[in-house]
């Protein structure tokens, strides 16, 4: 885990709060009940939801399960677009923004905290399943059988969500059955080639998502990854088409954008933290990268 002054989150407790705030989601999602779980119906809520969701890091696990409809949604620097019977899931601590769910969309939503396995060895999720890992596509496709299978598991576990006082083991068992419903799918997925230019940019990634506060130069990341500053420039064009330095500015604006937004800190203090500069340097960083002040950005929100 991140230490809490490097990167901010929402403490666990503030996690249905943050979901209401931002996409207007009514208090039936209160997490009295349950704080170490919650999950519900997406066409319940998607008509009242906005989008796009601002930038920002949970301490807890999420999937989103889509039987019907349109997303898009950010894993890191990674932009991810799911539809039609996928399910995306998303590690803790990483950092994700939800840009778009269509109005047709059907499905559930779960959040939840690892601590429900508290009996099994520590990383076990990651450890298991591909999908929980940090530098791993987030997005699988279900087969016609995977898709009934979880869609009985959600159920349940929407069930047991709406009675009191059930046991944690239970739904820890519900949830590591649908992990390995979906585990079982994970064959079917076309495989893509990932040479090495590919490996190297998506470590690259990795390293912005946790280093960002300690490295913000290309140099330091170069050195962390064993080459060179060209190399790594060489990698990431050839990947994505492009600089090394764009991926920079972009992991910069992600954590600026979340400080802006779910901190107490001063423009002044972002701009040290992040670009170590004065804020006027820093607010002309922050416009030419996203066409807005950090001011205004504050003001949209």
């Amino acid at each position: 885990m991140e230490k809490p002054d490097n990167i901010p989150v929402s403490l666990l407790t503030e996690v249905t709060t943050f979901h209401s705030r931002t996409f207007d989601w009514k208090p039936v999602l209160s997490n009295a009940k349950h704080s170490y779980f919650h999950v519900n119906r997406l066409e319940t809520f998607v008509n009242e939801m906005t989008f796009p969701s601002p930038p920002h890091r949970k301490p807890i696990f999420d999937f989103i399960y889509q039987r019907k409809g349109y997303s898009k949604r950010s894993k890191g620097l990674s932009m991810y677009e799911f539809g039609d019977s996928s399910i995306f899931f998303l590690p803790a601590y990483q950092i994700t923004q939800h840009e778009i769910m269509t109005v047709d969309t059907e499905g559930f939503f779960c959040h939840f905290d690892d601590q429900l396995f508290h009996y099994l060895p520590k990383n076990f999720l990651s450890d298991n399943y591909t999908f929980f890992q940090f530098q791993a596509n987030p997005v699988v496709k279900l087969t016609p059988t995977a898709m009934r299978n979880v869609e009985a598991l959600l159920e349940r576990l929407l069930e047991l969500y709406k009675k009191e006082g059930i046991d944690k083991s239970i739904i820890a068992t519900y949830l590591l059955t649908l992990f390995e419903e979906v585990k079982i799918a994970l064959p079917c997925q076309a495989k893509k080639t990932k040479n090495a230019f590919f490996q190297i940019t998506e470590q690259y990634k990795h390293a912005l998502v946790n280093h960002i506060y300690q490295k913000q130069t290309i140099a330091d990341y170069a050195h962390l990854l064993n080459i060179s500053p060209n190399y790594l420039n060489k990698c990431v064009i050839n990947s994505i088409n492009k600089t090394a330095q764009d991926l920079l500015n972009e992991m910069l604006i992600l954590e600026a954008k979340t400080l802006l937004k779910y901190t107490d800190l001063q423009i002044a203090e972002i701009a040290v933290k992040l670009r170590n500069q004065t804020p006027s340097n820093f607010a002309r960083f922050f416009k030419i990268q996203t066409g807005i002040t950090p001011k205004e950005y504050l003001e949209m929100y």
